[in-house]
C-alpha cells in the first residue's frame, strides 16, 4: 500500500524522523493561510507547495497542458495560492506516471529548508528495502541526491553504497556510522545522520514497510539532516498489525478494477493487452502471460484467483476483465489441485449466464482435479465457450481469436 509524501512523514515523526514540516490542503485559499502558518512557525519568506500524488518525478513533472511543475516554490502567500490553484485539480504527468498521468486532489505547502547559514546545504539520497537474494534488509544510500538518482546509479554506481542488516536484529550503531562517514560528514552533522539513520531504520521495521525512499535526505545550513521527501511503501500483509494504518489508503489513487477485484480477495493487476486472463496460482499466470504472448497475444491483465476459487470469485473475475474495452478474447488457465475444475467450470457457466451477453471468445483449459467433469459441463452447457487439454491448443485458440 502507497502513502502520500504528507501521510509518510506524519507517520516517521512519531519515530523521532526529523522531516520538513509542512501543511496539507486541498484549495488555493487553504495552501495561502498554510504559508502564513509557516512564515510564523519558521521565520522564512519562501515555502513549497508539492503535489501528492502515488508517484515520482513531480518535481520534472508537468500539469498538462501547462508549464506548472508538481514542486514549486512560493515567495509570498499570492505565490503559493496561485501555484496551488495551477496545480490542484490537474492532472500531473511524470516519467512514473506515464502520459495518463494523475489527478492531483492535494497539495502540501512545506517550510523551505534551503535557508542561508554558516555551512554549505547537501542532498543525499537514502532507501531501505529488502534484499531478497541475501533475505536481509538493504539500505542503500549515495551522496548525490535529488532529481537524477536513477542517472547517477546507472552511469556512476560506484557512488551508490548499501549496508545490509541481518533479519531479527537492529541497525548496528557501527553500521549508523558507516553511513555518516560516507556520507562525508563530520562533528554535528555526523552526529544527527547517525540519530537520523537509526531512527529511520526503526521506523522501517515498525511500520512494516516494504520500502522507504528519503530523496532528497537533507543537510541543513546549520547542520541539521531531514528528510525533505519520504516515499513510504506498506506491506499489504501486515495491515492485520496496523488498522490505523490501513486507513490511510486512498482508493482514488488506484485503478478501480483493482480496488474491485481486491474486494473478492483476487489478485489483479491491469495491463495494456488484448488477453483477459484468469489463473490460478502466480507461476501459472505469469507462464500464462508468457504463452499468450508466443501466440501473438498481449496479456491485458494479471489475474490470480488463489486456490480457493468458487462460482462467486470466477463471476467477480469475468465482471472485471470484461470492463476493459481493449479485450478480445478470455483465457482461463485453472490447474485442479486444491481447487476443483468442476466448481471452476460451474463458475464460468454461471457467470456467462448471469452476465449475458458476451460477444468475446472464452477460452478454457482446465487439468487436475476434476477435469473430465469440468470439460462435460462446458461442452453440456451449450455455451460459445472453446475448451483445451494442452496449453499450447489453448494459444493456438487465442491466437486465432486476436488475429
Amino acid at each position: 500500500m502507497n502513502l502520500h509524501e504528507y501521510q509518510a512523514k506524519e507517520l516517521l515523526k512519531k519515530y523521532n524522523v526529523p522531516v520538513q514540516e509542512g501543511i496539507p490542503v486541498d484549495t488555493p485559499e487553504a495552501a495561502a493561510e498554510a504559508y502564513k502558518q509557516l512564515k510564523v512557525q519558521f521565520g522564512n519568506e519562501f515555502a513549497v507547495v508539492k503535489a501528492q500524488i502515488h508517484a515520482g518525478g513531480r518535481g520534472k513533472g508537468k500539469i498538462r497542458g501547462t508549464e506548472q511543475r508538481g514542486v514549486a516554490v512560493g515567495k509570498n502567500a499570492e505565490d503559493i495560492k496561485t501555484i496551488a490553484g495551477n496545480i490542484l485539480g490537474g492532472t500531473l504527468v511524470t516519467i512514473q506516471t506515464g502520459e495518463a498521468g494523475k489527478l492531483v486532489n492535494k497539495v502540501l505547502v512545506a517550510q523551505d529548508v534551503y535557508y542561508p547559514g554558516a555551512n554549505p546545504v547537501k542532498e543525499f539520497y537514502l532507501s531501505i528495502l529488502l534484499d531478497r537474494a541475501k533475505s536481509q534488509n538493504v539500505i542503500m544510500y549515495s551522496t548525490e541526491g535529488g532529481m537524477d538518482i536513477e542517472e547517477v546509479a546507472h552511469s556512476t554506481p560506484e557512488k551508490i553504497f548499501k549496508e545490509w542488516v541481518k533479519p531479527n536484529m537492529p541497525l548496528q550503531p557501527f553500521q549508523a556510522r558507516n553511513i555518516a562517514f560516507n556520507f562525508g560528514l563530520t562533528g554535528e552533522a555526523f552526529k544527527n545522520m547517525v540519530k537520523f539513520v537509526t531512527n529511520l531504520y526503526n521506523a522501517y521495521v515498525g511500520l512494516d514497510c516494504s520500502m522507504l525512499e528519503i530523496n532528497p535526505l537533507f543537510k541543513t545550513s546549520d547542520d541539521k539532516i531531514i528528510a525533505v521527501d519520504a516515499k513510504v511503501n506498506l506491506d499489504d500483509n501486515s495491515l492485520m498489525r496496523h488498522p490505523d494504518l490501513e486507513a490511510l489508503r486512498d482508493i482514488s489513487e488506484e485503478d478501480p478494477t483493482e480496488v474491485e477485484a481486491s474486494k473478492f480477495n483476487l489478485n489483479f493487476v491491469k495491463l495494456d493487452g488484448n488477453v483477459g486472463c484468469m489463473v490460478n496460482g502466480a507461476g501459472l499466470a505469469m507462464a500464462t502471460m508468457d504463452m499468450i504472448k508466443l501466440s501473438g497475444g498481449e496479456p491485458a491483465n494479471f489475474l490470480d484467483v488463489g486456490g480457493t476459487a468458487n462460482a462467486q470469485t470466477v463471476e467477480a473475475g469475468f465482471r472485471i476483465i470484461l470492463k476493459d474495452p481493449k479485450v478480445k478474447a478470455i483465457l482461463i488457465n485453472i490447474f485442479g489441485g486444491i481447487v476443483r475444475c468442476d466448481r471452476v467450470a460451474q463458475g464460468v457457466i454461471d457467470a456467462y449466464k448471469s452476465i449475458g451477453n458476451i460477444t468475446v471468445p472464452i477460452i478454457v483449459r482446465l487439468q487436475g482435479t476434476n477435469a473430465a467433469e469440468a470439460k462435460a459441463l462446458i461442452e453440456e452447457s451449450g455455451l460459445k465457450v472453446q475448451s483445451a487439454i494442452l496449453l499450447s491448443e489453448a494459444a493456438a485458440l487465442v491466437n486465432k481469436a486476436v488475429a
